[in-house]
């Protein structure tokens, strides 16, 4: 990567204004369409699914919800059924099957800003499967049968769901935005948390010392608020960083020549990389509040910020970092 040509750009694709505020947006599993979650000025949520057909957004189908809708995941369905699970501002949690009627297939009632962390399995709707007192952000890994939280406090906890315990945790001196894990269908590998003040941290997960934990490395991306990371689905080395100045960070995690060395008491402790700056850029005036790579086309991804704006994008040569 010696010249500015080389390097990865990040390029806005399609442009489309919405008449009302965003606060995710998801790629469906296998399609060229995404998912649009917000709040109706009404005081309504909104969901709208829009196709990406010749350079530009069609609107597909559009569904209204009694609360507005803060989130969603197809974390929990299968390829073939593509459910989205969404969160409301009501502490619902609704479960959505996108080619049949305007009504969820069931709702469950939850909670967040109560400091819990609760563990939903759709096969049981009555009661959750897991339930941990004391997250802004979550992160889940199936392998590990882990769980992590970042709440406001700047405190990470990584919940072991084997035998409800907390196996870790620590605390990063500025509130938690985001958490996530590199890959969710691996050993744990790494974990980045972003925080209010521009920094964020990543911890290599593979070695977890008795006292000291997980090696971490911090970076101060930037000056304002880092919302959400995201990890390139086709490269857990890459990731994306949206910030509340509108802008986006893409970085690579360089590991070093050996990830665990041992302490002078002989007990094995982890050994953090490097983090490199690929590319940046400003796409508007207020602060990006989501990002979503496509499962399926490496370096195409959505993204939505409190302009009232939903782009896609395109990153190009991924192929070469």
């Amino acid at each position: 990567m010696s010249t500015p040509f080389e390097k990865p750009q990040i390029i806005s694709h399609i442009q489309k204004s919405l008449n009302y505020t965003i606060f995710d947006s998801k790629w469906i599993p296998c399609s060229a369409k995404f998912v649009c979650l917000g709040n109706l000025a009404r005081g309504t949520g909104v969901m709208q699914i829009y196709e990406v057909a010749r350079g530009e957004l069609r609107l597909v189908k559009e569904i209204e919800n009694a609360k507005p809708l803060k989130c969603g995941t197809f974390g929990a369905t299968s390829l073939q059924q593509r459910h989205i699970a969404t969160g409301d501002f009501g502490g619902n949690l609704n479960i959505w099957d996108l080619e049949a009627g305007e009504a969820p297939l069931y709702s469950i009632a939850t909670g967040s800003r109560d400091g819990t962390v609760k563990v939903w399995d759709p096969r049981q709707k009555d009661t959750p499967v897991a339930n941990m007192e004391p997250g802004e952000g979550h992160a889940f890994n199936a392998q590990d049968r882990c769980v992590c939280a970042g709440y406001d406090n700047g405190d990470i906890k990584l919940f072991d769901l084997r035998n409800m315990s907390v196996r870790w945790e620590t605390n990063i001196k500025n509130g938690v935005c985001c958490v996530e894990f590199d890959r969710k269908d691996i050993n744990m590998n790494k974990l980045v948390a972003t925080s209010l003040e521009g920094t964020f941290h990543v911890f290599d997960m593979r070695t977890q010392h008795p006292t000291k934990g997980f090696a971490s490395v911090s970076e101060k991306g930037q000056k304002s608020t880092i919302w959400q990371v995201r990890h390139l689905p086709q490269n857990r080395d890459v990731f994306m960083t949206a910030g509340g100045a509108g802008n986006l960070h893409l970085w690579k995690y360089d590991y070093p020549a050996q990830r665990s060395k041992e302490d002078s008491e002989g007990v094995s402790m982890g050994v953090a990389g490097t983090v490199n700056l690929l590319q940046n850029v400003t796409l508007s005036t207020q602060p990006i509040a989501s990002l979503d790579w496509s499962p399926d086309k490496k370096g195409l991804c959505v993204c939505s910020a409190f302009d009232q704006s939903v782009r896609v994008l395109i990153v190009t040569k991924l192929n070469r970092v």
